[in-house]
């Protein structure tokens, strides 16, 4: 099994790795998978049955890491209540505290799947992307249901494996529809308007973060965001500055292109109203390119 790229944060061996525990929470460690955002994750055997898990642990080295404990307890709590397919299942939240009550590091053991990150794959063919981008929204569309936002979905979140399975991980972020937060998160490139302004995020939000992941899967171009060009005023400009997908890219056809431009659209109420939205249309497109195919090679062979 190849384990590159299985879980969230993955650095693809650029930097130098951590020295790897023999075992972490009564878990034998099998290798690492990937580090960042104050947490690493690991791939890991249940001694009891050597079932194979990953494995996310924190470690609490100052006041300020304790949020990356809090993303683990939101995460789980997602994971735990979300049951789809394409969305990566929590099996169980481990915290080690100190005589004195204080967390001192942290575990989540999750499924360990055995992809990588749409950040590292080209996709065969503009067929082979719709049909991740409609099991990737039809994942999201599961996690809306009992209200939750992902609120930091990118191409690093979301895996891939050789038989077309999608799976959308990196649940930390999540929170229910109509949060404030207190600060932005989100990552930039990716990040909607309301999130840089700490307004409330709705599963419109999740609709804009998936919208600026298909543009940089399209066009390999990172779409400006309201982050990246500085928070400026006029940023309701900033629609009409964005080249669409099917200009970069003439491969793209122009309805998949539209409903991209219409998933970024500054304004929430501008945006498809829902994931069952977005994934019906893309289906919708990939019919009409297969059909379209198929009508090609009937007149070839005719």
């Amino acid at each position: 099994m190849t384990l590159f790229g299985v879980g969230d944060n993955s650095n693809g061996g650029s930097t130098a790795s951590p020295a790897v525990p023999k075992s972490l929470f009564g878990y034998d460690v099998i290798d690492l998978i990937g580090e960042g955002a104050g947490s690493t994750i690991y791939a890991v055997s249940d001694p009891a049955d050597n079932h194979l898990y990953a494995l996310k642990h924190v470690i609490r080295k100052d006041e300020k890491s304790i949020r990356f404990v809090e993303q683990l307890e939101a995460e789980h709590e997602v994971g735990q209540l979300v049951r789809h397919p394409g969305l990566r299942r929590t099996y169980d939240l481990k915290i080690n505290k100190s005589l004195l009550f204080k967390v001192t590091d942290a575990a989540l053991i999750m499924e360990l799947f055995d992809g990588r990150p749409l950040e590292f794959v080209t996709p065969s063919s503009i067929l082979a992307q719709i049909d991740i981008f409609i099991k990737t929204a039809r994942a999201l569309d599961a996690l809306h249901a009992p209200g939750y936002v992902h609120c930091d979905l990118k191409p690093n979140n979301i895996l891939l494996n050789d038989v077309g399975d999608v799976k959308v991980i990196d649940l930390g972020q999540a929170a229910k529809q109509g949060t404030i937060k207190k600060r932005i998160q989100g990552t930039p490139d990716y990040i909607s308007p309301e999130q840089v302004q700490c307004g409330p995020v709705t599963f419109r939000t999740d609709v804009f973060n998936l919208g600026a992941t298909m543009y940089w899967a399209l066009t390999r171009a990172k779409l400006p965001t309201l982050f990246t060009v500085k928070k400026k005023e006029n940023s309701f400009l900033l629609d009409a500055r964005i080249d669409p997908p099917h200009a970069l890219n003439k491969n793209v056809p122009e309805p998949l292109g539209n409903l991209v431009m219409e998933c970024v659209r500054t304004s929430p109420v501008k945006r498809p109203k829902n994931m069952n939205e977005v994934a019906t249309r893309l289906e919708v497109i990939k019919h009409t390119l297969l059909k379209d195919q198929t009508n090609a090679t009937e007149n070839v062979v005719a």
